[in-house]
């Protein structure tokens, strides 16, 4: 069997180190593929696909590589075990989760044993013009470290998830994601959609006054004003801006 294998999960924690007391570093969500790395006692160190990010996660039953033609468009997408409104499960995948439908009955889509909505999906290849388009799904979500989901999401995978939605390479951290994006923009030329770096953090524009990030001191997805921003990001944490960046 090639190592390739796929997450049918709505979400699994990728871990830094075999403990459940580890910091969590990122998630794979369902429909992710990745790579066994090496197999220990009740883990696995995998390699996402998608982004290259290494971590442990604990043992699963293996599932083969899904060759996805949808993605989920909401930040929740309910799943239901029969093409009907009243047969609903306590069950959702998050935003940015592929999955390969199989057969449409009505408002509904079939994967794997269960059902979704197709208004909740788009076609595989669909790509948002304006790149954060749906950013504002995830205003107010749970700041959580490592998080990518409408449980929790950190300020770096609110980036990456909208580049990977629209089917671009997007790095997870973003100290990567600083370098990656090669355009500098001064602060007098910002707008709309670029993205303001710190150490150990980045937000992202909304227009010349206001940006959204997942910030940690707030505990959520928050809009600020970006002068006050790097004034209290300045004040509280010592920090200056490293970078304006544009895609």
């Amino acid at each position: 069997m090639k190592n390739n294998f796929g997450n049918n999960l709505p979400i699994i924690n990728l871990y830094k180190k075999k403990s459940l007391k580890s910091p969590i570093d990122s998630q794979l969500l369902y429909g992710d593929n990745f790579k066994i790395i090496k197999k220990f006692s009740g883990w696995k160190k995998i390699k996402i696909k998608k982004d290259g990010y290494v971590g442990y996660i604990k043992n699963k039953k293996l599932h083969s590589p899904i060759k996805s033609n949808f993605k989920v468009s909401v930040v929740k997408a309910r799943v239901y075990s029969k093409p009907n409104l009243k047969r609903k499960l306590n069950k959702f995948l998050p935003y940015e989760s592929r999955l390969r439908i199989v057969k449409k009955s009505g408002k509904f889509g079939k994967f794997e044993k269960y059902w979704i909505k197709i208004s909740d999906v788009k076609k595989i290849n669909f790509k948002n013009k304006n790149i954060f388009k749906d950013v504002m799904l995830f205003k107010n979500t749970k700041y959580l470290w490592g998080g990518k989901s409408y449980k929790g999401i950190d300020c770096s995978a609110l980036v990456q998830i909208f580049f990977n939605h629209n089917n671009k390479f997007c790095p997870r951290d973003s100290k990567d994601q600083e370098k990656f994006f090669k355009k500098k923009v001064k602060i007098k030329n910002i707008k709309k959609n670029d993205m303001i770096f710190w150490k150990g953090h980045v937000a992202i524009v909304l227009s010349k006054n206001k940006l959204i990030h997942a910030y940690g001191p707030m505990k959520k997805v928050v809009i600020m004003d970006i002068k006050r921003t790097i004034e209290r990001i300045k004040r509280t944490a010592n920090l200056q801006i490293t970078s304006i960046r544009r895609n």
